[in-house]
């Protein structure tokens, strides 16, 4: 028994890295080591900018950059995603560090790095592929609108009394009263960063211009002392070192109170991790291992908190970077966490020198790459439903908290996807001509006449608890008592408990009435389902039939020794 789950656990996980170590050369080798070299320097102020936005220390996010890229690298199952903390995280984590601290934080990061492994485990990774697109575009546009109203402050250097309200709506309240207090020097330092990181790529697209704007804005502050908050100023020194590993202890109401918000860290972490793993596939022609990814982003995000780390995921920007500059194998990710452990151990003093609003211009681009706002206006041509989840889940980001957007965002897409499949299911009853299921052409399907007395009722589509009524619907249709009913199931794809039992209530009710009840052609799941709970026993073996014209030859059968009983 043991061994066969140990078997099953390693089908399910099987890190990338084991495969493309075989027959690894020194000239893929010198390929993985210089896209890691740049994917370090490129991630470093990304790390550092979302650590202070989330909440937490800025070696905190490097350290969370190097942990858990490390480790999504050797155990996930892409060969070329670059993983760490990312702006999907940013409002959820801050909003976690400001309701229950950094040690609440850590477990309800450990708690979705669990519940990851159990998705992997469960072969869950193919399913949360498919989550629906305006759901994602709602939340990704709504955290990029938040993570640019979070740095508003640090971007013009605001000199206000008292923290920023938590409030979307208060927060630009606040912003808008305090306005007059600007600095222009921070504003100088955040509008340069900006044009930068924008124009940049036009002279060098090797060398991120975020990296520039950094280094060049932190010498000039140094060099000019100007008068705006850095790092330092704010936090203090940075820790040169990964600190030693420890569990915090929390009450048993925090942590039942944590599972909500560690549910959305995994949902974030499956999701976008595995999209950055399907764009990744789609620039290399490889094909990524969905349940493997989720295990090693799960064990990331257990592991990361121990240290000190935030939750981290598969980060699309620096996974397309390693990809352009030549990345091969996990081992770029590998060597991109180990050049920021370098970067922490030998210049992470310089980093108390960085002035803040140099981090709020690099959120701004982060949020303006996020807000997907092309994708977003042109959902708008879909269909109202999938307009009303996009807004939803938008506005429930924004105004309320991503917690209760991915949930209420999941909810209304559960919901509308049943009344699609509701309004396409259905039963229709024939009493005259029915199409035969056998024929070899579609165009030309040959119709088989009803013998008078039998009636057909054809049912299209799963069956199931949302079309559960179709059958009483479908009987008040019925003029004429007949005196065969024919149950035609063979486009029914399966059946649960409450259509089961609803078609044992029809079949009772049925022959109750002196109506002998045929089922013709369930399919393999659903035969199956009908021998399970008894139907053979309800209806006679005899009367469940392969396809439609076995059935209209029973039914012609039993109204023939009907007549001759009359």
């Amino acid at each position: 028994m043991v061994g066969l789950e140990l078997k099953r656990i390693r089908q399910v996980f099987h890190p990338k890295l084991l495969t493309t170590i075989k027959g690894y050369n020194r000239q893929t080798f010198i390929a993985d080591l210089i896209a890691g070299i740049i994917v370090g320097v490129v991630a470093l102020p990304l790390a550092i900018a979302f650590g202070i936005a989330s909440g937490v220390s800025p070696e905190k996010g490097l350290i969370t950059a190097i942990i858990a890229g490390f480790l999504i690298s050797a155990l996930g199952g892409s060969r070329v995603q670059i993983g760490g903390p990312t702006g999907a995280f940013i409002v959820i984590v801050y909003g976690i560090v400001e309701r229950f601290g950094v040690d609440g934080l850590m477990i309800a990061t450990i708690l979705a790095g669990f519940m990851l492994v159990g998705m992997g485990l469960l072969q869950l990774g193919t399913i949360i592929k498919f989550m629906p697109y305006p759901i994602v575009v709602g939340f990704t546009s709504g955290i990029a609108l938040v993570i640019f109203s979070s740095q508003i402050k640090d971007f013009f250097g605001l000199q206000t009394t008292g923290s920023v309200p938590a409030d979307f709506i208060d927060k630009w309240g606040f912003y808008f009263s305090n306005f007059s207090s600007l600095n222009l020097y921070a504003l100088g330092i955040g509008v340069f960063t900006v044009l930068v990181s924008v124009f940049w790529p036009r002279i060098n697209k090797k060398v991120p211009g975020t990296l520039i704007a950094l280094v060049l804005t932190t010498v000039a502050t140094a060099v000019f002392e100007f008068p705006v908050e850095t790092i330092g100023s704010r936090f203090g020194e940075i820790r040169a070192s990964i600190p030693a590993p420890f569990i915090p202890s929390v009450s048993f109401e925090t942590f039942r109170l944590l599972l909500a918000p560690a549910f959305t860290i995994a949902m974030l972490g499956a999701i976008e991790s595995l999209l950055s793993a399907m764009v990744a596939d789609g620039a290399t022609g490889g094909r990524h291992r969905s349940n493997t990814e989720l295990i090693g982003q799960g064990i990331a995000n257990i592991v990361t908190p121990l240290f000190g780390g935030i939750p981290a995921t598969g980060a699309i920007a620096r996974t397309m970077t390693n990809i352009r500059n030549g990345g091969k194998t996990p081992v770029a990710g590998i060597i991109h966490a180990i050049v920021l452990l370098l970067i922490l151990l030998f210049f992470g003093q310089w980093a108390r020198l960085i002035p803040m609003s140099c981090l709020a211009g690099i959120l701004v681009i982060v949020s303006y790459n996020m807000s997907e706002w092309r994708s977003f206006k042109g959902l708008f041509r879909n269909s109202r439903s999938e307009v009303a989840v996009l807004l939803t889940t938008f506005f429930l980001t924004v105004i309320i908290d991503l917690t209760v957007a991915i949930q209420f965002g999941l909810l209304l897409a559960v919901l509308l996807f049943l009344k699609r499949v509701i309004d396409t299911s259905g039963v229709e009853v024939l009493n005259m001509a029915v199409d035969d299921e056998n024929a070899e052409s579609a165009e030309n399907t040959p119709r088989l006449a009803i013998p008078s007395g039998v009636e057909v009722f054809e049912v299209n589509g799963p069956f199931f608890f949302g079309v559960a009524n179709k059958f009483e619907e479908a009987e008040k249709q019925v003029t004429k008592k007949p005196k065969i009913r024919i149950i035609r199931l063979y486009r029914v794809p399966f059946m649960d408990a409450t259509g089961l039992s609803n078609l044992r209530s029809f079949i009772r009710k049925s022959q109750g009435n002196g109506i002998t009840v045929i089922i013709s052609g369930p399919v393999k799941s659903v035969a199956e389902a009908l021998e399970k709970h008894g139907f053979p026993q309800l209806v006679g073996s005899e009367n469940i039939c392969a396809d439609i014209n076995l059935a209209l030859k029973r039914a012609e059968t039993l109204l023939e020794t009907m007549k001759r009983k009359a």
